[in-house]
């Protein structure tokens, strides 16, 4: 409400709909006169970042901004890759939501120094694979090795190579540190996030 307020005293922006849900924007999307979007990460029933791809296929000419109090690699990295052109921290001032809002509009990124470098990092790191990250989330959640193979079906072993891969992959030497690592970036949630 008080970005709301904060928008109506700019001249040269309008608000022109609000929404609590991405099912709530998406239905009145096609009733509105949007150039700019400004969206958080996390939604009730969907994130921001799928809702921005949704989006896209309705109105490709829209532009998204994420304002978020979650800047994880990952957070970051799944809004740019849904298409976001500014990322925006809520700790950021009016003038840098405006300036960011104004840039998107334009054409432009908008994307603060702090968040460009986890992009990068996140960009220069290589990738799990999906059952490396399926296996990393067991890890997260306790399991062992054998318990990760029973639920996977597959062997110990295979579970052995597959952890000591995503070590690699996250520059970490033991599964602790990767856990601790993965959650930081964003690469597995906890029950309850």
């Amino acid at each position: 409400m008080g970005l709301q307020a904060m928008l109506h005293g700019e001249p040269d922006m309008k608000l022109v709909g609000t929404a609590a849900s991405a099912a709530e924007a998406l239905s009145l999307l096609p009733n509105l006169e949007v150039d700019v979007l400004l969206t958080d990460l996390r939604l009730p029933d969907m994130t921001g970042a799928a809702l921005i791809t949704e989006l896209a296929k309705v109105r490709p000419q829209l532009r998204a901004a994420v304002l978020s109090n979650y800047h994880s690699n990952e957070d970051v990295f799944s809004a740019v890759k849904a298409g976001a052109r500014a990322y925006i921290v809520k700790s950021a001032t009016m003038e840098q939501i405006f300036d960011a809002i104004r840039t998107v509009h334009a054409g432009s990124r908008w994307i603060p120094p702090h968040i460009a470098q986890q992009l990068a990092d996140r960009l220069s790191r290589a990738q799990l694979s999906a059952r490396e990250a399926e296996i990393l989330q067991l890890v997260a959640r306790g399991m062992r090795n054998r318990e990760i193979g029973e639920k996977l079906f597959i062997s110990e072993n295979t579970v052995r190579n597959h952890i000591l891969s995503l070590l690699q992959k996250l520059g970490t030497t033991h599964r602790t540190e990767a856990v601790a690592l993965a959650i930081q970036q964003g690469l597995v949630r906890l029950e309850g996030d």
